[in-house]
């Protein structure tokens, strides 16, 4: 299992390659990949900074992954969240999930990263033409992860 926050960029194409070299049990990996967009609630966004406590954020993306593992039958999880200050088109998040099948690799992909967004301390400032603001959570968000509340 790898889980890192950085502010470094990361690569789909090797962080897969990693997850699944020397390995012949994997039978699917399931990503995601979240990317900074230019555009949020009708305004033009310039760039993103993303703000953590470190330590509390890596401990609480070691529980959702740890969720993960009891819910499915997962044999890796790679998830790298990015900090700092971002622009459109930046990569933000990426989670894979590798299993010996593709439905238990789907299912704990969009469950960890439901999970995330609101169960993870992370504060996010955009920056407009209008200046700067902070992004409030969404109600969308809590109605993803809460459908996850009904399936053990």
């Amino acid at each position: 299992m790898k889980i890192v926050v950085q502010t470094e960029v990361f690569e789909l194409g090797a962080e897969v390659n990693a997850m699944s070299q020397n390995r012949t049990d994997i039978g699917a990996i399931a990503s995601f990949v979240g990317l900074a967009r230019d555009m949020n609630e009708g305004s033009g966004v310039q760039a993103m900074t993303l703000e953590h406590y470190p330590g509390m954020t890596e401990k609480a993306l070691a529980a959702l992954v740890k969720d993960a593992n009891a819910r499915w039958a997962l044999l890796d999880v790679t998830l790298i969240h990015r900090v700092g200050r971002l622009q459109p088109g930046d990569p933000i998040v990426l989670v894979a999930v590798a299993s010996s099948h593709r439905g238990e690799a789907f299912a704990a992909c969009e469950f960890i990263m439901d999970a995330l967004k609101t169960r993870a301390p992370f504060w996010k400032k955009e920056e407009t033409a209008e200046g700067e603001r902070w992004v409030d959570a969404r109600v969308s968000d809590d109605t993803a992860v809460a459908r996850w509340e009904k399936i053990p």
